[in-house]
This record gives structure tokens, C-alpha cells and sequence, in this order.
């Protein structure tokens, strides 16, 4: 299945658009506020992160935990930092009339990128009563976000003035079996979806076979990266996180350093060595294979992270 994507005319409502449409290699971050009223600290990551990332995504609630509304965060860290922001937004928790209502809310708060995701189950979460919604998915979301800004309707019924945002979707190089997946991100280019962000890949040879598999959609990829600033955070993301596994192999080399070293800042800048020999090779690869478009980086809190980036992506 090729899509061919036909668009009369390229916009660009955000530096994320922009960059997009002039084909730059992005870096993207991923902030994660939690369940708190107070987004001080979320604000000053953002500053840490704002001069190496074109924008950053605001998550909503992953892992099925209530934290504080993902759109009321995205616009404040914009209003407080000036970085640019990618609206995380969840079909699990409102149904289709909410989320166009909300789309219309995000413009007129400044938002002007939106990820479409499916969200992790009520299930998995602290609110485990509450009933997940799902009246679209993530492809459908596209969808009504497309129809939105490109025709200015819902449904056909017209809008007075109609939001400017750029929507893109979500993908896992780590289902298994893999051809379901590359099949739905089908469904998300026709739906017209404008990037793509994976999940974290350790394997290189799985990754070049689910990149050129998706590659036909015509969609620029972001390809998802961890830096792990320590070994708790690695062993945490390994167990809790649906949908990926950390190698044995790096889990012992991260848990060497909790062992074996006791100074701080040594620990530290091992821990930020050992990400750069991970990520290096592995970015440098799929760019000489024309695989990847940019990166996103979901190393939250880890800013001190970000400097180093510059050279894994070769900016």
C-alpha cells in the first residue's frame, strides 16, 4: 500500500511546520508534568531544552496516570518559555465532540501541533475505575484535525474561523508481528498525517527493516531515542513502559555504574557517555540510509542531556 499524500498547497503554522516542510534533520524534546498544580519545574526544563530543540512534546497522562490537563500545561511552558510546543492529545478520555471542541481551544491558546495517540488503558493507571472513551482512533483523530484546518469543518458544518495546527501520529517499530503496525501507519498517512514519532528501538536491524517498511507512506519520521540518566530510570522504563524492552546488555552496563562507581559527577558523566556511544552509531546509521527525518528525544528530566545531542545528530 503507497499513499500518495496530494496537498495543493503547503502551510505552515509553527517552526515545527516549517522545519518539516523545508525538509531540516529536527530534534524534538518530551516534557512530562506530573500530578501537580505547579509547573515550575516542567517550565525550567523547558528553558534548559529550548536552544537545542525545534519543539517539545507535552504528554497526556501516559502510563494511564492522572496528571495535570496536557493542553493547560502545553500552553503555559509556551507562554513561560517561548518554546514551541507539541500538544499530546489522547483519543482514551474524551469522545469526538470533545476533542473538536478541544482542537478549536488549543487555537485559540496559541497551540499549533498536535500528536494523535490512542493512550495507554485506564487500566494501567491510579484512576483504574474510570471508563476509557475511544470513540476515535488515533488515525480517525487525524482525520477530524485534517478536516479541521484543511476544509474549516466538523462533520461538514462549517467554522467560523477554523484552527492552524500541524497533527502527527505515533508508531512502534516493537509490535510484533510488525506488518499490523507498518498497515496502520498507512492509515495515518491517508488519514494525512505530517510526522511520525516511533517508539525507543535498540535494534538496528529491526529499525532499518520497520523504517523502510513505512518509508513508501511519504512521511517524515522521527525516530524515538532514550538517553537513560540512570540506572533506576533504565530498569523503570524497561518494566513499566508498554510496548518496549531494554537490552539486557545495556541494563548491565547502566547498573555498573550504580555498582561500581560512588563519585557523583564521575556517575554522571558516565551515564551521559555511555548514551552518546549508544545513540551515535545507531543515529549515523539510518541517516546514511536516508531512514529518519530528525529525532525525538523523550529524556525527560535529563536536560544536561541535550548539548550532546547536538553532535548525535550531527548538527
Amino acid at each position: 500500500m503507497e499513499v500518495d499524500v496530494k496537498m495543493t498547497e503547503v502551510k505552515s503554522y509553527s517552526k515545527l511546520g516549517e522545519a518539516l516542510a523545508k525538509g531540516d534533520f529536527i530534534l524534538t524534546g518530551e516534557l512530562e508534568p506530573e500530578k501537580t498544580c505547579d509547573l515550575s519545574h516542567t517550565i525550567e526544563e523547558a528553558k534548559q531544552i529550548a536552544p537545542y530543540v525545534i519543539a517539545a512534546n507535552v504528554t497526556d497522562s501516559p502510563l494511564g496516570i492522572v496528571t495535570i490537563n496536557s493542553m493547560a500545561a502545553t500552553h503555559l511552558i509556551q507562554k513561560a518559555t517561548g518554546l514551541e510546543c507539541v500538544w499530546q492529545m489522547t483519543v482514551r478520555d474524551v469522545n469526538k465532540l470533545g476533542i473538536a471542541g478541544m482542537i478549536m481551544g488549543a487555537q485559540a491558546l496559541g497551540i499549533h501541533n498536535i500528536l494523535s495517540l490512542t493512550g495507554d488503558h485506564t487500566a494501567l493507571g491510579d484512576m483504574a475505575e474510570s471508563k476509557p472513551v475511544f470513540d476515535l482512533d488515533s488515525a480517525t483523530l487525524i482525520k477530524l484535525v485534517r478536516e479541521m484546518v484543511d476544509k474549516g469543518s466538523i462533520n461538514g458544518y462549517e467554522i467560523e474561523d477554523p484552527p492552524k495546527l500541524h497533527v502527527g501520529g505515533a508508531a512502534n517499530p516493537n509490535s510484533e508481528p510488525m506488518g499490523p503496525e507498518i498497515l496502520k501507519i498507512g492509515r495515518k498517512a491517508e488519514a494525512g498525517c505530517e510526522f511520525i514519532q516511533t517508539q525507543v528501538v535498540y535494534d538496528i536491524d529491526r529499525t532499518i527493516e520497520f523504517l523502510t517498511g513505512i518509508r513508501k507512506y511519504k512521511v517524515p519520521i522521527l525516530l524515538g531515542i532514550f538517553p537513560m540518566k540512570s540506572y533506576g530510570i533504565a530498569k523503570g522504563f524497561d518494566t513499566f513502559v508498554p510496548g518496549v524492552s531494554v537490552p539486557k546488555e545495556i541494563l548491565a552496563k547502566w547498573k555498573s555504574v550504580k555498582k561500581d562507581v560512588t563519585d557523583k559527577k564521575q556517575k554522571k558523566e558516565l551515564y551521559d557517555q555511555y548514551n552518546y556511544e549508544l545513540f551515535k552509531p545507531f543515529v549515523s546509521e539510518l541517516r546514511k540510509k536516508n531512514l529518519i527525518d530528525g529525532i525525538h528525544c523523550m529524556a525527560v528530566h535529563y536536560p544536561r542531556i541535550f548539548p550532546k545531542l547536538k553532535d548525535i545528530i550531527g548538527a
